[in-house]
């Protein structure tokens, strides 16, 4: 049975309105279909301004993760999928670390954990419209009025709920994949398509677009514009920058398709052998998902308590402010609004180096963040194989239902299990390693979107190019389908 903490979110899971689970076999087509109308529904609201916003005297406190949360500066989806992932992320780490009791066999406890993640998604849309509203993130509150500032927090709160119904829709198989996922994925190819072929000029004239620029700097008279001038562009694209981008996606591809194989036999019919693979990238991309959100949250509240126009530094010494941190504000370079950009504290450490030339000049800084990074990379992905079944005795059990077995050891769940955890809490750790430093690196030589959430991407594309092909293959092959884990 659920415990108090599920019990408590009752009322409001009751209330809350639900996507149903299809009651037949969805057709690839048919989920082709809703896939291609949940993403366009979301870039048709990323393109609906915020009515009443006052962007020219606002502070954009998420300009470094936006791509990453899948949001947009002053549209419908400004918050993006944050407070889904953070949701997931307070869940999965309430469930892992067994404050929470949830029996995942159970279906009502399952259905109730499932439940209460969606309703405290919107809890926090609720608590982050406040936030931005009361930090000044749509301009000054009292400019706004309080009339002005509740038709804000209304179209965030109902922005929020859509966003939640479209990821839940994707999610209970009327679609591919998960709409958390499609966000992303269309946010850092959008946000790649526009620095290499965007045709606005900088200072110098030369278009952003990294491909364009390429091209006239090589056509263009002027003995100021060479290729040097492009090589390393600080906050602009740059020709390092694109070749770190390719450079990355392959390195991605290669790890994604590179796998650890247990040998099995079938215990019902002697002769019949099989393999279990396991991804050197065992748990993917959903650390860096993880971790993302728990410092989107920690920076956004940093930047409330310890800007410059925080009430807090009114209140105690400025000293112990200044150890959360220092920021220096400039005029954002994509949009009206102003950015604060790090200078220092905790919150300046917890930032990734802002190009080559930051990486150069503050060395120790860029070691300790990518060893936070490392670390917390790690732990999370430990707590997600936990929570998700693919931890060693999940997988072990899986095993031995099947009627396989590993050859030369007994048929026993233990035995596998033992056997398992040879490999998995090194895959475990690889993992988090592997994804920090290319993350790090992407971030470091300035690749075309950021570090992370180019990883993310990468990682989600090719998930959806294997699930694109197991629904085609089982859509060919109906009896396939228990096979491939589609039922």
């Amino acid at each position: 049975m659920a415990g108090k903490f599920l019990k408590f979110f009752s009322p409001f899971v009751r209330i809350m309105p639900e996507i149903k689970q299809p009651q037949r076999e969805v057709s690839f087509k048919e989920k082709f279909i809703w896939t291609a109308l949940v993403l366009i529904i979301y870039l048709i609201m990323s393109n609906i301004p915020l009515y009443g916003v006052q962007l020219e005297e606002s502070t954009d406190y998420f300009y470094w993760l936006r791509v990453i949360l899948a949001s947009q500066r002053g549209m419908l989806t400004e918050l993006g999928i944050g407070p889904i992932v953070t949701s997931g992320l307070i869940m999965q780490l309430l469930l892992g670390s067994k404050i929470i009791k949830v029996n995942m066999a159970d279906p009502y406890d399952r259905a109730m954990f499932t439940g209460a993640q969606k309703v405290l998604a919107i809890f926090l849309t609720i608590f982050n419209a406040l936030a931005y509203l009361a930090g000044g993130a749509f301009g000054d509150l009292s400019a706004i009025g309080i009339d002005g500032a509740t038709f804000i927090f209304v179209q965030l709160l109902f922005s929020g709920i859509i966003i939640v119904l479209l990821d839940e829709l994707l999610q209970k198989g009327w679609g591919i994949g998960s709409g958390v996922s499609l966000f992303i994925a269309a946010g850092v190819a959008g946000q790649i398509f526009w620095n290499s072929f965007s045709f606005v000029g900088d200072e110098q004239g030369v278009p952003r677009g990294i491909v364009i620029a390429f091209f006239w700097v090589l056509f263009d008279r002027d003995p100021n514009t060479t290729l040097g001038t492009i090589f390393a562009r600080q906050q602009l694209p740059s020709l390092i920058g694109i070749i770190t981008t390719i450079i990355i996606f392959f390195i991605v591809i290669w790890f994604e398709s590179t796998r650890v194989e247990i040998p099995l036999t079938y215990r019902g019919y002697r002769g019949f052998k099989g393999k279990y693979p396991m991804k050197l990238l065992y748990v993917s991309n959903i650390p860096v998902i993880l971790v993302s959100a728990l410092y989107a949250n920690f920076l956004f509240f940093g930047q409330l308590l310890a800007g410059p126009d925080s009430t807090l530094r009114d209140v105690i010494s400025p000293f112990w402010v200044d150890l959360l941190g220092r920021f220096t504000v400039r005029q954002s370079p994509t949009g009206p609004g102003a950015q604060l950009i790090p200078t220092g504290g905790l919150i300046w450490l917890l930032t990734p180096p802002l190009g080559l030339a930051d990486l150069i000049a503050n060395p120790v800084k860029a070691v300790i963040y990518l060893l936070i990074f490392i670390f917390l990379c790690i732990m999370l992905g430990r707590v997600w194989v936990d929570v998700s079944g693919l931890a060693p005795r999940d997988i072990a059990d899986q095993i031995i239902a099947s009627k396989m077995q590993v050859p030369g050891f007994r048929s026993s769940a233990k035995i596998v299990e033992r056997l398992l955890k040879r490999y998995i809490p090194t895959l475990v750790i690889l993992n988090g390693i592997i994804i920090a430093c290319l993350s790090f690196f992407a971030d470091s030589l300035g690749a075309l979107t950021s570090g992370t959430g180019l990883l993310i991407a990468i990682g989600i594309t090719h998930q959806y190019v294997e699930s694109i092909s197991k629904e085609v293959a089982a859509q060919q092959y109906p009896g396939m389908r228990g096979f491939l884990g589609l039922d």
